[in-house]
């Protein structure tokens, strides 16, 4: 019977207990654990005490815990992985959406010690006619749910199959041009409309950070937007990459959000009393499909093809990009969380090429170090 105390790795003043004993059955017994206490003194008198224990009840059998299906891991899954790291509450939805409805129908009833390579392309196969970020997404909350797994002990760490995601295709985005942006404002036909269409279109900013625009974010002194919240059924979070941004107003955009200022007396620029026929409080938001229903009526009016609310995102970008504006300006401003996603629209930047050719024969600058 033996008790040995050595430090514990990486941890100062705590101290590693490994014991080694023969049980009443003639067993032989050894146990390592991390002290509970802190102190040479103090680990070695929690060991004796331990081994006293082992000595007459004897080491507790540790109850096997059953490995869970990918379907009754989801709610353990959302909690450990998602809810602990403070995630989006937009994010924790997407990823139950993805559980249930893109991996549940698959391997929904598989124990998570089941999910193998052959699985895995499994549920490939059965989502390739679905686009590939689809795709991609079900792979990925996947492989973060096996990990999860791992890391709660529920399967061995080996077991972790290779998961590739699939490359996907790039695809232009759809905006309106030069004059049929223009045309879609002239159509608003009120200022809360007005306002409304330029902050998506001048201001480039995603329609749940638009319905959760307040005044106090409207910086009249200084021209600028400070995007910090973004609306999303009901829940007031961050934006998209959890990140505030300034955007510098346009003229028009400036003096459209002074002439709907006097408006409102609630916090939100876009109050539902603003647009409702009816009696509505001031500190309610406008509903999500309102700007969806003005858009079709604008885009009719002004004899423009049909779109969402998110083609005014598209539509600042993309006439960003091709004005010239470099992909990491148009990055700030869009609040991209990758440079790749803001590269989608870098096709649309006139001459670039060109003028990086033509440089090259311009006369070197002046200052720089010899080699």
């Amino acid at each position: 019977m033996t008790v040995t105390i050595r430090p514990y790795r990486g941890h100062k003043d705590h101290y590693e207990v490994d014991i080694s004993i023969t049980l009443p059955n003639g067993q032989a017994y050894r146990e390592r654990r991390k002290a509970p206490t802190r102190g040479k003194a103090a680990a070695r008198s929690w060991g004796r005490e331990r081994e006293r224990y082992l000595l007459q009840h004897g080491p507790r059998e540790r109850r096997k815990e059953t490995v869970p299906t990918v379907r009754e891991f989801e709610n353990r899954y959302i909690q450990e992985y998602h809810q602990s790291k403070h995630h989006k509450a937009s994010t924790i939805e997407d990823a139950r959406q993805t559980i249930r409805t893109l991996l549940g129908p698959i391997v929904g009833d598989l124990r998570l010690d089941q999910i193998d390579v052959s699985q895995v392309q499994r549920v490939r196969s059965r989502l390739a006619g679905k686009h590939a970020h689809t795709v991609n997404k079900a792979l990925s909350t996947l492989s973060t749910m096996l990990k999860c797994a791992i890391l709660l002990g529920l399967i061995p760490a080996g077991s972790l199959p290779t998961i590739k995601r699939l490359k996907p295709k790039s695809s232009p985005r759809d905006f309106w041009g030069f004059d049929e942006y223009a045309r879609l404002i002239d159509a608003t036909a009120t200022p809360v409309e007005r306002v409304g269409v330029l902050l998506g279109g001048d201001a480039g900013l995603r329609w749940g950070e638009i319905r959760g625009l307040h005044w106090d974010s409207v910086d009249f002194d200084r021209g600028v937007l400070i995007v910090r919240r973004s609306l999303w059924r009901g829940v007031l979070d961050v934006p998209k990459n959890g990140k505030s941004r300034e955007v510098p107003m346009t003229a028009r955009l400036c003096e459209a959000l002074e002439a709907l200022s006097g408006q409102g007396s609630g916090p939100y620029v876009l109050c539902r009393a603003m647009v409702s026929t009816h009696r509505a409080a001031p500190e309610h938001p406008v509903g999500q499909q309102w700007l969806l229903q003005r858009l079709r009526r604008l885009c009719s009016a002004a004899k423009v093809k049909r779109r969402g609310p998110h083609t005014l995102r598209h539509t600042f970008c993309s006439h960003l990009a091709m004005r010239g504006i470099p992909a990491r300006v148009i990055q700030e401003l869009a609040g991209h969380a990758s440079l790749m996603t803001t590269e989608c629209y870098m096709h649309l930047a006139p001459g670039l090429t060109h003028a990086a050719i033509a440089s090259l024969e311009a006369p070197p600058p002046v200052g720089l170090p010899h080699p």
